[in-house]
């Protein structure tokens, strides 16, 4: 399989090229790592927007970088904590970049990075990025590069894992699935009992879904020639969705939206003994169950294998990155690296960092999982991630697999209706955007 920057660079330069149908001008060179670095002596100032909950027991982003402020007096660090949604976030960015009055940086997801890039809103620092890449997981820096351009550095991760109750698959003689086959073999007997070993969510298919057929191999947006080329319908997608649709025909899986009252009823009644979940779940999906009996007996382990060996993929995460107009573009990114290698401190805040090294599970999260070293199994998943599944321009349209999935949860669609609709949707999108479309 092509490696991500070779696969899309063709794109990527499609992708800038098509800025201007935005209104937006292109990263000039004078804009990229190392145009505009500080004189000897100077101090500059760096502007940092983030979206991190700042909550209770978390350690204060402001303070995290007070530390850094007071230990490097050329090169001050601003924060502004943005309270709105994350699209809102993204709108008051693309207006503040039209009037030069953006941030240096700006937390972003990696699903809305290269949708960023094409808009002309995000610099390549390239060169800068890759004195930094060695520090951070192989998948997770790739959520950051757009083709060969790196527009930052990876902050946090999704990677999916597997959520059980230890207690109650021990009652049923029930073993960790290590495969596909495992998870089948194991949902039809907690089902004869009552129970459920998984749950089929539709509001979080898009992301959800095509996580799991990254974790099964596939790779949905590369290029051939000078066009984009969407595959939602590979092999890995098609293992995924017959996989799904036997649980759902067989009455094996509960069927219930994952941000509902029927997930966490399940939980909370015993009925929902496992789920297959992104890694920042870890920080709350048992908040429900504390005080209770259930209290302490759920584990985390790895995906089981889709079909690609030990492999994960992405549900969520987010970088920091480098927006266009930032005068100081080395600057902050040795102010991203350190930040984003603050393990302990980002992981307070509930977040599975992409950093390399050794993190302190939270004692919550140790209390919840029974004693588990959580973000030590979260890390091993984030090194897992599968390279190569870079998302594409627009990718956010994709939300119209939640609506068909509801449908495959009802019956009134199939679950491979849903990668196809993915198929659709995003050669639409693309071409909506201006980029050509290999088809």
């Amino acid at each position: 399989m092509a490696s991500t920057s070779r696969t899309i660079r063709t794109a990527a330069v499609i992708a800038v090229g098509a800025v201007s149908a935005f209104g937006l001008a292109a990263c000039s060179s004078a804009d990229s790592a190392g145009g505009d670095s500080a004189s000897a002596g100077d101090t500059v100032t760096i502007d940092y927007m983030h979206r991190l909950p700042d909550g209770k027991d978390m350690t204060a982003v402001k303070d995290i970088v007070q530390r850094w402020n007071d230990e490097n007096p050329d090169i001050q660090v601003k924060t502004t904590k943005f309270d709105g949604a994350a699209s809102d976030m993204i709108l008051k960015l693309e207006t503040d970049v039209k009037a030069g009055t953006a941030p240096c940086l700006a937390q972003t997801s990696y699903s809305e990075v290269p949708q960023l890039f094409v808009k002309g809103m995000l610099q390549d620092v390239a060169d800068e990025a890759k004195k930094y890449e060695d520090d951070f997981s192989a998948g997770a820096f790739s959520g950051m590069k757009v083709g060969d351009a790196v527009v930052g550095l990876p902050q946090d991760t999704g990677p999916l894992v597997y959520f059980y109750n230890e207690g109650s698959f021990t009652e049923l003689g029930l073993d960790v699935p290590a495969t596909l086959d495992d998870l089948t073999a194991d949902s039809a007997t907690a089902a004869a009992a009552g129970k459920f070993v998984t749950a089929f969510t539709p509001d979080e298919a898009s992301n959800w879904l095509s996580a799991q057929a990254a974790a099964a191999g596939d790779t949905w947006f590369s290029s051939t020639g000078d066009k984009w080329k969407v595959e939602t319908e590979g092999e890995g997608a098609q293992r995924v969705a017959g996989f799904w649709q036997n649980l759902i025909d067989s009455k094996q899986t509960l069927t219930t939206e994952r941000w509902g009252e029927g997930f966490t009823a399940a939980l909370n009644d015993g009925s929902l003994i496992g789920h297959v979940g992104a890694a920042w779940e870890a920080g709350f999906l048992l908040d429900s169950l504390d005080g209770t009996p259930a209290e302490g007996q759920w584990r985390v382990a790895q995906l089981p294998d889709f079909g690609a060996g030990q492999m994960s993929g992405p549900d969520g995460g987010s970088g920091v990155s480098v927006l266009k107009g930032c005068e100081h573009p080395a600057e902050a990114m040795k102010f991203n690296a350190w930040f984003n290698t603050q393990v302990d401190d980002l992981a307070s805040q509930g977040l599975v960092v992409a950093a390399k090294g050794a993190v302190k599970t939270p004692e919550k999260m140790e209390r919840q999982f029974g004693g588990q070293d959580v973000l030590a199994e979260l890390a091993t998943a984030t090194e897992n991630l599968n390279p190569d599944f870079p998302y594409a321009p627009g990718f956010s349209t994709l939300s119209k697999m939640n609506e068909v999935a509801a449908g495959a949860a009802s019956g009134s669609a199939s679950v491979a209706d849903v990668f196809a609709t993915a198929q659709k949707t995003a050669v639409a999108s693309l071409k909506d955007l201006g980029l050509p479309v290999a088809e």
